[in-house]
């Protein structure tokens, strides 16, 4: 005889039924309105900070680019007037050069033109230049002769200035203008022409206009010369070597 197993009855739970809790969403998504709407002024308060940060970041780049350029048209300003003046003074050069040339040509023309007179011995030239201290000069004096080609022509020369002391027309002999060198002159020598060179001091007081050159020669004679002193400071000397026997 065959049994049938009968299974036990399911155990049933009873639970509450729960309402769908529908109003959750909308609050949640308001919350975050809410929140977005309050975050919204901070978000574009530091969006303004960075767009004036950007913008000052700019204006920085822009300023230093233009700072950049000025000084380059300061510097290559500052170039073109170097340049200018460097050729100015370079055309200055040449033309006393030029003008030195020239009166060395007509001095040198002068000593070997057989067709000239004989003239002896001659002042050629003075050329004054200021001193290392105030009222003190150096001088050179160009000397020459042509009346005995090859013979040597020897002696002393000294100098006399004329001027103003103290409202009154004066004469400085050669004893005041160099106290401490020879009283007879500078000693000379030279076949064709020599340069003499020396110093003389001005007094405080004195104003010079002229300056005479005396030269005694023994046999070649006597020979002087005058000279306005503004044209003996800025005169050019050409010749500047000795000629010595």
């Amino acid at each position: 005889m065959l049994m049938s197993k009968v299974l036990p009855p399911p155990i049933l739970v009873v639970r509450p039924s729960r309402t769908p809790r529908r109003w959750r969403w909308p609050l949640v998504i308001a919350l975050l309105w809410l929140a977005s709407l309050a975050a919204v002024p901070v978000i574009l308060h530091y969006f303004g900070q960075a767009r004036q940060h950007v913008a000052a970041v700019r204006d920085d780049k822009a300023r230093d680019e233009l700072l950049q350029k000025l000084a380059i048209a300061q510097r290559a300003e500052q170039v073109a007037r170097a340049a200018n003046s460097d050729m100015q003074q370079s055309l200055l050069d040449r033309q006393e050069e030029i003008a030195g040339l020239r009166a060395d040509l007509a001095f040198y023309s002068k000593l070997t033109d057989g067709r000239s007179q004989p003239e002896g011995l001659a002042v050629h030239g003075i050329h004054l230049t200021a001193g290392v201290a105030p009222r003190v000069y150096n001088f050179t004096v160009t000397l020459t002769q042509t009346l005995r080609s090859g013979q040597i022509a020897s002696g002393r020369v000294h100098l006399t200035v004329s001027g103003v002391a103290n409202g009154v027309l004066t004469t400085l002999a050669w004893t005041q203008l160099a106290p401490n060198q020879d009283a007879a002159g500078i000693a000379f020598s030279f076949k064709y022409f020599q340069q003499v060179a020396g110093t003389l001091m001005l007094p405080a007081d004195f104003t010079p206009n002229r300056i005479r050159v005396e030269a005694e020669g023994g046999g070649m004679g006597r020979a002087e010369q005058d000279f306005s002193w503004v044209d003996a400071l800025a005169k050019l000397e050409a010749v500047d070597v000795q000629q010595q026997p």
